[in-house]
């Protein structure tokens, strides 16, 4: 019985967190247009901060085509 308990709250707070028991977004189609914008414009900006944290961004100045007008 204590198991069957364990597994039943388990499961419950794990459906709570995917938005199954409360939705994830809101029910209003204005505010849940605006919510689903914000999400989208985080993960579209993860491959900048990706390429900015591996600085892949930056010019590489070991080849001879120069970004600053130098050699070309």
């Amino acid at each position: 019985m204590r198991s069957l308990l364990l597994a039943v709250t388990c499961g419950l707070l794990v459906s709570a967190t995917g938005g199954c028991i409360l939705p994830a977004y809101s029910g209003d189609p204005a505010r849940r247009t605006q919510e689903l914008m914000y999400t989208s414009e985080n993960l579209r900006l993860f491959l900048d901060e990706w390429e900015r944290f591996w600085m892949l961004d930056m010019p590489d100045h070991c080849t001879p085509l120069r970004t600053h007008g130098g050699i070309i």
